[in-house]
Formats: structure tokens, sequence, C-alpha cells
């Protein structure tokens, strides 16, 4: 049986206030989390994920009363991310009015989280977010007579880094490899976000979705670099992703839930309208 492929918007969290900008820089506001949250749930988001984004740098939990309040007001499912350490953190999330919880910085220093939480709460409420960045090598330029600087697109890369802290903090860890213990500790999603694409507009990276979805059993939700219809299209049809996350493009009204859905449908793609 086919699933329906997910359209999620994705609410960063700064300071109680919704925020986005381009490759984790440059921040700018876009609205109240609970009028934000209400809105996509009206137009029929098939989830729904809110980051604190600065929770783990900061080394403090998540606020756990927006995450009530924005429970409350929504009836599609919601996953929790930012500041989580520990069992308690996540049980905290979960009564709090979460469906899933969101881990990156505590699971890569901790990878028996993954699996202590999916034993104790069920895997479906597991999420390992991965933030990607693409490691590449000056000698494997597509254009080596070029003399203009080189951009992610002029390289290929040799592999993507895990990073953590918010995209602060590099690892050493390859993400291919990590998202595969991920999926043996217990997971049962990967939120993947490539941080060369987020913010840009340019559309997902591709080569990376791809990557993760061949190298793993479980859905693999794919964020970073939504800016047109089609770009949602081409995340699903070549990227092979279970899901789509947007932010910017929902935030600032340049296109609707709804007529994401409609776009893919007439494209052929199975979407819950």
């Amino acid at each position: 049986m086919m699933l329906t492929k997910r359209i999620i918007p994705c609410l960063d969290i700064k300071e109680g206030r919704v925020v986005k900008g381009i490759k984790f820089l440059g921040l700018r506001d876009a609205g109240d989390p609970v009028e934000v949250a209400k809105i996509y749930d009206q137009q029929r988001a098939d989830e729904l994920v809110f980051l604190d984004i600065n929770a783990s740098f900061e080394k403090r939990k998540t606020i756990i009363g927006l995450v009530e309040e924005i429970a409350k007001n929504i009836f599609m499912p919601f996953t929790v991310g930012g500041g989580i350490g520990d069992i308690d953190d996540i049980r905290g999330l979960l009564n709090a009015g979460a469906d899933k919880v969101s881990i990156n910085t505590a699971a890569v220093k901790c990878p028996d989280l993954i699996s202590d939480a999916s034993k104790k709460f069920g895997s479906q409420c597991i999420v390992v977010a991965i933030d990607a960045k693409s490691v590449h090598s000056s000698e494997l330029r597509v254009q080596s007579n070029s003399m203009r600087p080189a951009s992610p697109r002029d390289l290929r890369p040799v592999k993507w880094e895990v990073f953590i802290n918010g995209g602060r903090t590099p690892t050493d860890l390859d993400v291919v490899d990590w998202a595969k213990k991920s999926a043996r500790l217990g997971a049962g999603e990967i939120l993947l976000t490539s941080m060369d694409y987020d913010g840009t507009k340019d559309g997902y990276d591709l080569a990376l979705t791809r990557a993760i979805v061949e190298a793993v059993n479980i859905p693999v939700v794919a964020s970073g670099g939504a800016g047109k219809l089609e770009h949602f299209y081409e995340v699903f049809a070549k990227g092979g992703a279970d899901a789509a996350i947007a932010a910017s493009i929902f935030h600032y009204q340049e296109f609707s839930v709804r007529q994401v859905k409609e776009y893919l449908k007439e494209k052929g793609v199975l979407v819950r309208l």
C-alpha cells in the first residue's frame, strides 16, 4: 500500500517567537507560534514541527508552556525538538501534548537515548533530527577552469557531516552512517535538514535526501530549501522523501499548504487533501 506524502510546516522558535533565516543565520521574526500553528491546522497540514532552535546551545529545556498552548489549539500530529537531554525531558514533552519528540544533540552525545526512548515510549514517537552539511574538496570542481569562487553547487560532496547545537558544532560524524545507526537504535523517523540549502529557496538537497532514503528503512522527512511548488515534487519523485518540511514560504504566505497539496495531486503524488 502506498502511503500519502506529508507536507509539514516547521516553526523554528527563538525567545518565544517563530523565526526564519538562511543557512541557520540571519533570523527574522515570523509571528506568534500559537497563531501560526492555528493557521496551519486550518490549512490541513499533515503535521507540525516545533524546534526550539537555541535550547541545546543555551543548555536549557524546551519551553513546555508554549508546547502545551500549541497542543491545545491544533488537531494534527505535533513534533517537538530542542533542548531534549534525557528520558524525563521526552516524557515531559509527550505529557505536554507532543505526539513525537525530535532529538539531535543529545542523541549524538548519548546514542543510547534513542534506544532507551524507543523502548519506553515506542519508536513511532522518537524522531532523530540530523543537521547535515556537505564536506567539499576543492580538487573536485565540476568546472575546473572557472575563476569564480566555489559554491556548494560547483563542488561534489565528499560526504555530509553531522552538526549539533543548532548547527553550530561540527561532529566529524558521517551523516549516512549516523542515519543508519539511528535507525538501528530504534528511531522511528529521520528529520533531515540540509544546512547548505536551508532558507535558500533553491530546492531541497536531492542527493543528500536520496542517500539517506536508500540507507534506512524508516521514513525520511526532508527539510531545507523549499521555494517553489516544483521543489516539493522533486523531493518526493527524485529524492524519495516520505515527507517535506517548509518554513519561510508558508510563514510569509507565498504558498499555502493547500496549494502545495493540490499541485502535488495534479502531478500524481498521493496526498491527503
